[in-house]
C-alpha cells in the first residue's frame, strides 16, 4: 500500500513539475495581454481627446459632453477586454485547457459585433438628436407645442430603428426584429396609401371627370 501511495505522489509531482513552465508561461502571456490592453485603451482615449469629439458635439448642441465621454469610455473598454481575451486564448492553450479555448474563440468572433453595435448606437443617437433639432426648427411656424411633439416623434423613431439595428447586429431575436421591421414598414405604407386615397379622392374624381368630358367631346 505504501508503494502504491508513493507511486501516486511521484506521478503527481512529476506532472506538477512538468506543468510549472506552462503555467508561468501562461501567466506571462496574460500579464502581457493586460499591459497591452491598458496601453491600447489609453491610446484610444488619447485619440478621442485629440479629436475633441465631445467639444464638437457640445458646441453643435447635438449631444451632451458627458454622454460623448461615456460612449468613448465604453468603446475603449470593450476594445481593452477584446485584447485581453485575445491574449487569454494562448494562455489557456499553455495551461492545456482546450475546451475553454473553444468557448473563447466563439466569444472572439462575437466581439466585433459588439464594437460595431457601440458605433451604430452612438451614430444613431447623434442622428436622433440632429433630427430633433432639424424638425423643431423646421416646424416652428405651426406652433411651439406642435413643433416639439413632431421633433420628439422624429427623435423617437430614429432611436427605435437604431435599437432594432443594434439588436440585429448583436444577433438578438433576429427573426422577431425582421418581422417587426416588416410590419412597421407595411403599416406606414398602408397608412400612407389610405391617407392619400381618402385625402385625394375628390381630386381624383375631378381628374376623371375632366378626362371623361374630353373623351365625350
Amino acid at each position: 500500500m505504501f508503494f502504491e501511495m508513493n507511486q501516486i505522489f511521484s506521478r503527481f509531482w512529476l506532472k506538477f513539475v512538468d506543468f510549472l513552465p506552462d503555467f508561468f508561461g501562461g501567466v506571462l502571456i496574460l500579464v502581457l495581454g493586460f499591459f497591452v490592453s491598458t496601453i491600447s485603451k489609453s491610446v484610444i482615449l488619447m485619440v478621442f481627446r485629440f479629436l475633441k469629439l465631445e467639444t464638437i458635439f457640445t458646441k453643435a448642441k447635438i449631444v451632451q459632453k458627458h454622454i460623448v465621454v461615456a460612449w468613448e469610455e465604453i468603446f475603449a473598454e470593450v476594445v481593452r477586454w477584446t485584447i485581453v481575451i485575445l491574449f487569454l486564448v494562448p494562455t489557456l492553450e499553455a495551461w492545456r485547457l482546450s475546451k475553454a479555448t473553444a468557448v473563447l474563440n466563439q466569444l472572439i468572433f462575437y466581439l466585433p459585433n459588439v464594437i460595431v453595435s457601440i458605433v451604430i448606437g452612438f451614430v444613431g443617437l447623434v442622428i436622433a438628436n440632429l433630427s430633433y433639432k432639424v424638425v423643431k426648427h423646421g416646424t416652428k411656424a405651426i406652433g411651439g407645442v406642435s413643433a416639439t411633439i413632431l421633433a420628439g416623434l422624429a427623435k423617437t423613431i430614429v432611436l427605435f430603428f437604431t435599437a432594432l439595428v443594434v439588436l440585429n447586429q448583436l444577433g438578438v431575436a433576429q427573426d422577431l426584429i425582421r418581422i417587426l421591421f416588416t410590419g412597421i414598414v407595411a403599416m406606414f405604407a398602408l397608412a400612407g396609401g389610405l391617407a392619400f386615397g381618402l385625402g385625394g379622392k375628390d381630386l381624383a374624381k375631378e381628374i376623371l371627370d375632366e378626362i371623361r368630358k374630353s373623351l365625350q367631346k
